[in-house]
């Protein structure tokens, strides 16, 4: 069978993710081209992989034939860079989290799709992580039972010098803070697991050990429309390491906390539906970074999809959805008071995207 030919935009932090994703599939995938407005970015990925380098991915998509794009950059261009992958090469896009800073954006990456007839897939690989594959199991087998409550409690350490990195770093036009940029991960699981919509929001946030336009810290409520409570608690103020992600379900019928820093432990799996003493699924796994190894599994999906037709896991509607929950909290912390939350509607006071699509 015919390998995936895939070309990287953006060399960054998170391209080694990708590059180990992409090679754990190497009877089904291949990284054909790589490209970094930062030219010695681009040079440093190619010299190590073989393949041609660039700094224009317009050139690069005219010039090396592929399958698929991934779209790495910073948060800020993602919806640019996808419509134009989309529009002027009719190719498939893979973007990173989050898909976009606006509503009005995610829509015009989702509608670009569309009229290409291509498919648009968003990076939430910890949707595929064993004790997260295992919970969801549960939850559609009914053995949760009625739903109390769902968690997220986020706990990082993102310093000065992680803004300092870049000037996009910590910037509503371009960025975020930790609800957009580290905790959007775990609210997509809690409330994917949650599987019912939510009906309000109430945030409180704050910035409270660096110095950048967004939060570093946050405490939110949310209500779902079957009665349950979902908590999300985010910091990149926990200091001196990282802490953990994890994300709870509460249910009548049973608890199960998923743990370590990127829910790659089952701390707890109890259901009143087997004994007591009956053993915890053996689901969790070691890994030496926030981010997992979900990007192995994430690919596969994708490739998946591309060559069957079916529907991926996570699809532009699913990057979208969480995409507007955060634009509802972060409207929510600056008006001081609960919100109706309905995921069409676009919230005018939220900071994101300020100095993109604001005048």
């Amino acid at each position: 069978m015919t390998r995936t030919r895939i070309a990287l935009i953006g060399c960054g932090r998170i391209l080694q993710k990708h590059l180990d994703g992409i090679a754990e599939n190497g009877e089904d995938a291949e990284i054909v081209a790589v490209c970094d407005l930062i030219e010695s970015k681009a040079v440093a990925a190619a010299e190590k992989l073989g393949i041609p380098h660039y700094s224009d991915f317009d050139v690069m998509l005219r010039e090396v034939p592929c399958d698929l794009v991934s779209v790495l950059t910073d948060s800020g261009s993602h919806a640019s860079i996808t419509i134009a992958v989309l529009k002027d090469h009719g190719l498939d896009v893979l973007v990173e989290k989050p898909m976009a800073i606006t509503l009005e954006d995610a829509d015009a990456m989702i509608a670009a799709a569309k009229e290409a007839g291509r498919r648009l897939f968003v990076v939430k690989q910890n949707r595929f992580n064993p004790p997260i594959v295992k919970t969801r199991e549960a939850k559609e087998a009914g053995r949760f039972g009625t739903m109390v409550m769902g968690t997220v409690r986020l706990r990082w350490r993102r310093d000065q010098g992680y803004y300092d990195q870049a000037d996009w770093r910590g910037t509503w036009a371009e960025d975020g803070g930790a609800l957009t940029n580290q905790t959007i991960h775990y609210i997509d699981l809690m409330t994917w697991l949650m599987d019912s919509p939510i009906e309000t929001v109430f945030a409180r946030t704050a910035t409270r050990l660096v110095t950048i336009e967004a939060e570093d810290t946050a405490a939110v409520v949310l209500t779902f429309a079957n009665g349950a409570l979902g908590i999300i608690e985010a910091t990149t103020a926990t200091r001196p390491l990282n802490l953990e992600a994890s994300v709870s379900l509460l249910g009548e019928g049973g608890t199960v906390v998923l743990g370590g820093f990127a829910t790659n432990e089952l701390v707890t799996w109890n259901f009143s539906d087997e004994p007591e003493d009956a053993p915890k699924p053996d689901l969790s796994y070691p890994i030496d970074n926030v981010y997992g190894y979900g990007h192995v599994a994430l690919y596969a999906d994708v490739i998946e999809a591309q060559r069957t037709g079916k529907r991926a896991l996570i699809e532009g509607d699913d990057g979208r959805r969480v995409l507007a929950l955060l634009h509802a909290i972060y409207h929510s912390a600056e008006a001081g008071c609960p919100v109706d939350f309905h995921p069409e509607k676009y919230f005018d006071a939220s900071p994101l995207g300020r100095g993109v699509n604001d005048p």
